[in-house]
This record gives C-alpha cells, structure tokens and sequence, in this order.
C-alpha cells in the first residue's frame, strides 16, 4: 500500500472525490447556516435544477455528509442539514473558495490566453473553449 496522498489506494482521493462534482461543494455550503427545504437551497443557490439537485442532495446524504429531515405532520415537508461530518467539509470549501477569489482572475486569463481567437467567426466557434472548459 502507498503512502503516497495523490495515489490510488489514498483516502485523499476520496475527497477530491467528493469536492470535484461542482455542486456537491456549493450545496454544503449553501447549508452552512442550517437546515434547509430543497426549494430554498434552488433559490439560495441559482442555475441548479430540481433534478441535479435531488441527485446531489442524494450523493451526500449517502455519504454521510447531509442528514435528511422529514416533517412530523407533513410527510411532503422535508428539510436537509449537515452532518457533523459534512461540517468538517466546510473549512476546506472556505479555502478554495478564498483561493479562487484571490486567483480566479489569474486563472481566467491563462484560460483566455491558451484559447486563440477563432480566425473564421461560425466555423468550429467556441470549439477550443469547449475542450478546455472555459466558462
């Protein structure tokens, strides 16, 4: 067995695992503050839809990272929390995210710089920008 942090058999891989699915770092921290109905984790969060956000809201709750809540009176009423694992999560989320804050621009740039302009606008356009995921 390696040693090794960034090798197969680490447990580091798995949470970059964890933190490498876009929304499941922004629904934690969407939760940070407490529970939450799904429909106001959509509005807090924006751009995510019911489906992806069930899906993720699924993924963390397998692994133990989100407690799900149903109403005593109302079965429909369901609301989800952290976990106390799931909070642990929410200091290396902080980090990235005040990295990106820091450095987004740097980033952003580089990605322009390696994406040249396309010579003939409407052929192949964005084609560059799609296989290197620039946003």
């Amino acid at each position: 067995m390696t040693t090794d942090a960034f090798l197969a058999d680490c447990r580091a891989r798995l949470a970059f695992d964890l933190l490498s699915n876009t929304w499941n770092a922004v629904v934690l921290w969407a939760l940070r503050d407490g529970p939450s109905r799904p429909v106001d984790l959509r509005e807090r969060i924006g751009g995510i839809s019911s489906k992806v956000l069930t899906e993720t809201l699924r993924r963390l709750q397998f692994s133990g990272l989100v407690d799900r809540q149903a109403g005593p009176d109302t079965p429909s009423r369901v609301e989800y929390q952290l976990t106390p694992l799931g909070r642990t999560l929410l200091i290396p989320i902080d980090a990235v995210g005040a990295w990106a804050f820091e450095y987004g621009d740097e980033v952003r740039a580089a990605q322009e710089s390696a994406c040249p302009p396309d010579p003939q606008p409407g052929r192949n356009g964005g084609e560059n920008r799609q296989r290197f995921g620039r946003l």
